[in-house]
Protein backbone atom coordinates (compact mmCIF):
# COMPACT_ATOMS: atom_id res chain seq x y z
CA UNK A 1 0.00 0.00 0.00
CA UNK A 2 1.38 3.41 -1.00
CA UNK A 3 2.33 5.83 1.71
CA UNK A 4 0.23 8.88 2.42
CA UNK A 5 1.71 11.88 0.62
CA UNK A 6 2.15 15.13 2.57
CA UNK A 7 3.11 18.56 1.24
CA UNK A 8 4.22 21.46 3.45
CA UNK A 9 6.06 24.66 2.74
CA UNK A 10 7.77 27.66 4.30
CA UNK A 11 7.72 31.12 2.76
CA UNK A 12 11.02 33.05 2.73
CA UNK A 13 9.55 36.40 3.72
CA UNK A 14 11.43 36.60 7.02
CA UNK A 15 13.71 34.68 9.34
CA UNK A 16 12.14 31.48 10.68
CA UNK A 17 11.01 31.66 14.28
CA UNK A 18 10.52 29.60 17.40
CA UNK A 19 6.83 29.57 16.46
CA UNK A 20 7.63 27.99 13.06
CA UNK A 21 9.72 25.33 14.78
CA UNK A 22 7.36 24.40 17.61
CA UNK A 23 4.25 24.78 15.47
CA UNK A 24 5.34 22.72 12.48
CA UNK A 25 9.01 22.08 11.70
CA UNK A 26 9.75 19.89 14.71
CA UNK A 27 6.78 17.69 13.85
CA UNK A 28 7.92 17.45 10.22
CA UNK A 29 11.28 16.10 11.38
CA UNK A 30 10.09 13.90 14.26
CA UNK A 31 6.94 12.45 12.70
CA UNK A 32 5.86 13.37 9.19
CA UNK A 33 8.99 12.38 7.28
CA UNK A 34 8.88 8.94 8.91
CA UNK A 35 5.20 8.11 8.46
CA UNK A 36 4.56 9.54 5.00
CA UNK A 37 5.93 10.27 1.56
CA UNK A 38 6.62 13.87 2.48
CA UNK A 39 7.65 16.92 0.46
CA UNK A 40 8.94 20.05 2.18
CA UNK A 41 9.28 23.10 -0.01
CA UNK A 42 10.67 26.62 0.26
CA UNK A 43 7.83 28.42 -1.54
CA UNK A 44 9.89 31.31 -2.86
CA UNK A 45 7.44 32.30 -5.62
CA UNK A 46 4.96 33.26 -2.90
CA UNK A 47 7.46 35.81 -1.59
CA UNK A 48 7.07 37.86 -4.79
CA UNK A 49 3.44 38.89 -4.23
CA UNK A 50 4.51 42.06 -2.36
CA UNK A 51 7.35 44.54 -2.63
CA UNK A 52 10.59 42.66 -1.95
CA UNK A 53 14.36 42.87 -2.20
CA UNK A 54 15.58 40.18 -4.64
CA UNK A 55 18.84 39.62 -2.78
CA UNK A 56 16.98 39.19 0.50
CA UNK A 57 14.54 36.66 -0.98
CA UNK A 58 17.51 34.69 -2.33
CA UNK A 59 19.31 34.84 1.02
CA UNK A 60 16.23 33.88 3.05
CA UNK A 61 15.38 31.04 0.66
CA UNK A 62 18.81 29.49 1.18
CA UNK A 63 18.60 30.07 4.91
CA UNK A 64 15.15 28.44 5.10
CA UNK A 65 16.31 25.41 3.10
CA UNK A 66 19.37 25.06 5.34
CA UNK A 67 17.22 25.30 8.46
CA UNK A 68 14.89 22.60 7.17
CA UNK A 69 17.89 20.30 7.10
CA UNK A 70 19.21 21.63 10.41
CA UNK A 71 16.02 20.75 12.30
CA UNK A 72 16.39 17.15 11.18
CA UNK A 73 14.76 16.66 7.79
CA UNK A 74 16.62 13.80 6.11
CA UNK A 75 16.84 14.05 2.29
CA UNK A 76 17.03 10.25 2.19
CA UNK A 77 13.59 10.07 3.83
CA UNK A 78 11.80 13.10 2.35
CA UNK A 79 12.01 15.56 -0.53
CA UNK A 80 13.40 19.00 0.28
CA UNK A 81 13.37 21.51 -2.57
CA UNK A 82 12.77 25.07 -3.71
CA UNK A 83 9.49 25.82 -5.48
CA UNK A 84 10.85 27.98 -8.31
CA UNK A 85 13.25 25.21 -9.37
CA UNK A 86 10.32 22.97 -10.35
CA UNK A 87 8.53 24.54 -13.33
CA UNK A 88 5.42 22.41 -12.85
CA UNK A 89 4.26 24.71 -10.05
CA UNK A 90 4.00 27.70 -12.39
CA UNK A 91 2.63 25.57 -15.25
CA UNK A 92 -0.22 24.22 -13.14
CA UNK A 93 -0.86 27.56 -11.47
CA UNK A 94 -2.24 29.00 -14.71
CA UNK A 95 -4.67 26.10 -15.10
CA UNK A 96 -5.83 26.71 -11.54
CA UNK A 97 -6.40 30.40 -12.38
CA UNK A 98 -8.52 29.20 -15.31
CA UNK A 99 -10.51 26.98 -12.95
CA UNK A 100 -11.03 29.51 -10.15
CA UNK A 101 -13.35 32.51 -10.22
CA UNK A 102 -12.62 36.15 -9.49
CA UNK A 103 -15.12 36.09 -6.63
CA UNK A 104 -13.42 33.14 -4.95
CA UNK A 105 -10.07 34.91 -5.01
CA UNK A 106 -11.44 38.19 -3.66
CA UNK A 107 -13.11 36.39 -0.75
CA UNK A 108 -9.77 35.20 0.60
CA UNK A 109 -9.30 36.81 4.00
CA UNK A 110 -5.52 37.06 3.64
CA UNK A 111 -5.92 38.92 0.35
CA UNK A 112 -8.28 41.42 1.94
CA UNK A 113 -5.95 42.01 4.87
CA UNK A 114 -2.71 42.21 2.90
CA UNK A 115 -4.22 44.34 0.13
CA UNK A 116 -5.57 46.76 2.73
CA UNK A 117 -2.12 46.96 4.29
CA UNK A 118 -0.44 47.68 0.97
CA UNK A 119 -2.95 50.42 0.17
CA UNK A 120 -2.57 51.94 3.64
CA UNK A 121 1.16 52.25 3.00
CA UNK A 122 0.44 54.03 -0.27
CA UNK A 123 1.58 51.12 -2.42
CA UNK A 124 -0.10 49.36 -5.29
CA UNK A 125 -1.51 45.85 -4.94
CA UNK A 126 0.10 43.28 -7.21
CA UNK A 127 -2.20 41.01 -9.19
CA UNK A 128 -0.22 38.04 -7.84
CA UNK A 129 -1.44 38.86 -4.33
CA UNK A 130 -4.96 38.17 -5.58
CA UNK A 131 -4.11 35.05 -7.57
CA UNK A 132 -1.54 33.39 -5.35
CA UNK A 133 -4.08 30.91 -3.88
CA UNK A 134 -4.12 29.39 -7.39
CA UNK A 135 -0.37 28.85 -7.12
CA UNK A 136 -0.85 27.41 -3.65
CA UNK A 137 -3.41 24.99 -5.07
CA UNK A 138 -0.94 24.03 -7.79
CA UNK A 139 1.77 23.41 -5.18
CA UNK A 140 -0.46 20.85 -3.50
CA UNK A 141 -2.29 19.27 -6.42
CA UNK A 142 0.78 18.71 -8.60
CA UNK A 143 1.96 15.94 -6.29
CA UNK A 144 -1.22 13.99 -5.67
CA UNK A 145 -1.04 15.18 -2.09
CA UNK A 146 -3.33 13.40 0.36
CA UNK A 147 -2.77 15.49 3.48
CA UNK A 148 -1.85 19.12 4.05
CA UNK A 149 -1.06 20.08 7.65
CA UNK A 150 -2.54 23.57 8.00
CA UNK A 151 -3.03 26.15 10.69
CA UNK A 152 -6.08 28.34 11.05
CA UNK A 153 -4.62 31.02 8.78
CA UNK A 154 -4.37 28.66 5.79
CA UNK A 155 -7.59 26.68 6.22
CA UNK A 156 -9.50 28.86 3.75
CA UNK A 157 -6.83 28.38 1.08
CA UNK A 158 -6.89 24.61 1.51
CA UNK A 159 -10.67 24.60 1.15
CA UNK A 160 -10.29 26.51 -2.12
CA UNK A 161 -7.72 23.95 -3.27
CA UNK A 162 -10.20 21.17 -2.62
CA UNK A 163 -12.93 23.05 -4.51
CA UNK A 164 -10.65 23.59 -7.51
CA UNK A 165 -9.62 19.93 -7.60
CA UNK A 166 -13.24 18.77 -7.53
CA UNK A 167 -14.28 21.31 -10.18
CA UNK A 168 -11.41 20.41 -12.50
CA UNK A 169 -12.13 16.69 -12.15
CA UNK A 170 -15.82 17.24 -12.90
CA UNK A 171 -15.13 19.39 -15.98
CA UNK A 172 -12.23 17.54 -17.54
CA UNK A 173 -12.10 14.07 -16.02
CA UNK A 174 -10.38 12.59 -12.96
CA UNK A 175 -6.96 14.20 -12.73
CA UNK A 176 -6.28 15.36 -9.18
CA UNK A 177 -6.38 13.81 -5.74
CA UNK A 178 -8.65 15.92 -3.53
CA UNK A 179 -6.46 16.63 -0.50
CA UNK A 180 -7.69 16.86 3.04
CA UNK A 181 -6.60 19.29 5.70
CA UNK A 182 -5.07 17.87 8.82
CA UNK A 183 -4.87 19.84 12.02
CA UNK A 184 -2.05 18.22 13.95
CA UNK A 185 -1.80 18.69 17.67
CA UNK A 186 0.51 21.67 17.94
CA UNK A 187 3.02 21.55 20.76
CA UNK A 188 2.48 25.24 21.36
CA UNK A 189 0.80 28.12 19.61
CA UNK A 190 3.61 30.54 20.26
CA UNK A 191 2.56 34.14 20.66
CA UNK A 192 4.62 37.30 20.35
CA UNK A 193 6.48 37.93 23.61
CA UNK A 194 5.64 41.63 23.55
CA UNK A 195 2.03 41.11 22.43
CA UNK A 196 0.74 37.74 23.68
CA UNK A 197 -2.55 38.18 21.82
CA UNK A 198 -0.76 38.01 18.43
CA UNK A 199 0.97 35.03 16.85
CA UNK A 200 4.77 35.09 16.72
CA UNK A 201 5.18 35.73 12.99
CA UNK A 202 8.37 36.07 10.96
CA UNK A 203 6.96 39.06 9.08
CA UNK A 204 5.88 41.08 12.11
CA UNK A 205 6.82 44.74 12.05
CA UNK A 206 8.70 44.68 15.37
CA UNK A 207 11.19 41.98 16.31
CA UNK A 208 11.47 42.52 20.09
CA UNK A 209 8.93 39.78 20.86
CA UNK A 210 10.07 37.28 18.22
CA UNK A 211 12.61 34.55 18.93
CA UNK A 212 14.34 33.58 15.70
CA UNK A 213 15.86 30.13 15.26
CA UNK A 214 19.28 31.66 14.63
CA UNK A 215 19.21 34.14 17.52
CA UNK A 216 22.30 33.93 19.73
CA UNK A 217 21.71 32.54 23.23
CA UNK A 218 22.09 35.92 24.92
CA UNK A 219 19.60 37.48 22.52
CA UNK A 220 17.08 34.74 23.29
CA UNK A 221 17.52 35.26 27.02
CA UNK A 222 17.07 39.01 26.71
CA UNK A 223 13.87 38.67 24.65
CA UNK A 224 12.30 36.14 27.02
CA UNK A 225 13.26 38.07 30.15
CA UNK A 226 11.60 41.17 28.67
CA UNK A 227 8.40 39.29 27.78
CA UNK A 228 5.13 40.97 28.68
CA UNK A 229 3.39 39.34 31.65
CA UNK A 230 0.13 40.26 33.33
CA UNK A 231 -1.31 42.14 36.27
CA UNK A 232 -0.98 40.21 39.50
CA UNK A 233 1.88 38.13 40.81
CA UNK A 234 0.70 34.54 41.00
CA UNK A 235 1.66 32.20 38.18
CA UNK A 236 -1.57 30.77 36.76
CA UNK A 237 -2.24 29.13 33.38
CA UNK A 238 -5.19 31.07 31.97
CA UNK A 239 -5.03 32.03 28.29
CA UNK A 240 -8.00 34.37 28.46
CA UNK A 241 -7.13 36.32 31.61
CA UNK A 242 -3.36 35.84 31.77
CA UNK A 243 -2.17 35.59 28.13
CA UNK A 244 1.41 36.70 28.85
CA UNK A 245 2.06 34.10 31.52
CA UNK A 246 0.15 31.46 29.57
CA UNK A 247 2.40 32.08 26.56
CA UNK A 248 5.54 31.57 28.65
CA UNK A 249 4.11 28.38 30.15
CA UNK A 250 3.15 27.10 26.68
CA UNK A 251 6.69 27.69 25.42
CA UNK A 252 8.27 26.10 28.50
CA UNK A 253 5.98 23.08 28.20
CA UNK A 254 6.75 22.66 24.49
CA UNK A 255 10.49 22.80 25.17
CA UNK A 256 10.49 20.42 28.15
CA UNK A 257 7.60 18.09 27.41
CA UNK A 258 5.55 19.17 30.41
CA UNK A 259 1.97 20.38 30.79
CA UNK A 260 1.47 24.17 31.08
CA UNK A 261 -1.07 24.02 33.90
CA UNK A 262 1.10 21.64 35.93
CA UNK A 263 4.24 23.70 35.36
CA UNK A 264 2.47 26.80 36.67
CA UNK A 265 2.27 25.26 40.13
CA UNK A 266 6.05 25.09 40.39
CA UNK A 267 6.51 28.88 40.24
CA UNK A 268 5.86 31.66 42.69
CA UNK A 269 7.28 34.50 40.60
CA UNK A 270 7.31 35.67 37.00
CA UNK A 271 11.08 36.13 37.12
CA UNK A 272 11.78 32.48 37.86
CA UNK A 273 9.37 31.40 35.13
CA UNK A 274 11.05 33.67 32.61
CA UNK A 275 14.52 32.46 33.56
CA UNK A 276 13.62 28.78 33.17
CA UNK A 277 11.74 29.45 29.92
CA UNK A 278 14.70 31.35 28.48
CA UNK A 279 17.13 28.54 29.31
CA UNK A 280 14.76 25.91 27.91
CA UNK A 281 14.51 27.79 24.61
CA UNK A 282 18.28 28.28 24.43
CA UNK A 283 18.87 24.54 24.92
CA UNK A 284 16.15 23.58 22.44
CA UNK A 285 17.63 25.77 19.71
CA UNK A 286 21.30 25.08 20.43
CA UNK A 287 21.59 21.94 18.23
CA UNK A 288 19.60 23.62 15.45
CA UNK A 289 21.94 26.62 15.41
CA UNK A 290 25.02 24.39 15.54
CA UNK A 291 23.82 22.18 12.71
CA UNK A 292 22.83 25.23 10.66
CA UNK A 293 26.36 26.62 11.05
CA UNK A 294 27.84 23.32 9.82
CA UNK A 295 25.54 23.19 6.81
CA UNK A 296 25.98 26.87 5.96
CA UNK A 297 29.74 26.31 5.85
CA UNK A 298 29.23 23.60 3.24
CA UNK A 299 27.09 25.35 0.64
CA UNK A 300 27.88 22.68 -1.94
CA UNK A 301 26.08 20.04 0.14
CA UNK A 302 22.95 22.16 0.53
CA UNK A 303 22.93 22.90 -3.21
CA UNK A 304 23.24 19.19 -4.01
CA UNK A 305 20.32 18.36 -1.69
CA UNK A 306 18.15 21.01 -3.33
CA UNK A 307 19.08 19.87 -6.85
CA UNK A 308 18.28 16.26 -6.02
CA UNK A 309 15.06 17.32 -4.31
CA UNK A 310 13.96 19.39 -7.30
CA UNK A 311 14.73 16.50 -9.66
CA UNK A 312 12.67 14.12 -7.53
CA UNK A 313 9.81 16.63 -7.18
CA UNK A 314 9.80 17.25 -10.94
CA UNK A 315 9.54 13.51 -11.65
CA UNK A 316 6.56 13.29 -9.29
CA UNK A 317 4.75 16.36 -10.60
CA UNK A 318 5.32 16.29 -14.36
CA UNK A 319 3.08 13.32 -15.29
CA UNK A 320 0.10 14.79 -13.43
CA UNK A 321 0.62 18.31 -14.77
CA UNK A 322 1.04 16.95 -18.31
CA UNK A 323 -2.19 15.03 -17.86
CA UNK A 324 -3.94 18.20 -16.70
CA UNK A 325 -2.71 20.05 -19.81
CA UNK A 326 -4.06 17.30 -22.06
CA UNK A 327 -7.33 17.22 -20.12
CA UNK A 328 -8.08 20.91 -20.77
CA UNK A 329 -7.39 20.54 -24.49
CA UNK A 330 -3.78 21.68 -24.92
CA UNK A 331 -1.59 19.96 -27.48
CA UNK A 332 1.08 17.64 -26.06
CA UNK A 333 4.63 18.95 -26.12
Amino acid sequence: MAKTRIFSGVKPTGHLTLGNYLGAMRRWADEDQHRADALFCVVDLHALTVEHDPARVRRLSRQAATLLLAVGLDPERCTVFVQSQVAEHARLSYLMECTATDGEMRRMIQYKEKAAGERARGGSVRLSLLTYPALMAADILAYGTHEVPVGEDQAQHLELTRDLAVRFNQRYGPTFVVPKATHPQVAARVMDLTDPTSKMGKSNGTTAGIVYLLDEADVVRKKVMRAVTDAGRDVVYDRAERPGVANLLDVLAACTGGEPAELAGAYTSYGALKKDTAEAVVELLRPVRERHAELAADGGYVDSVLRAGADRAREMARPRVDAAYRAVGLLPG
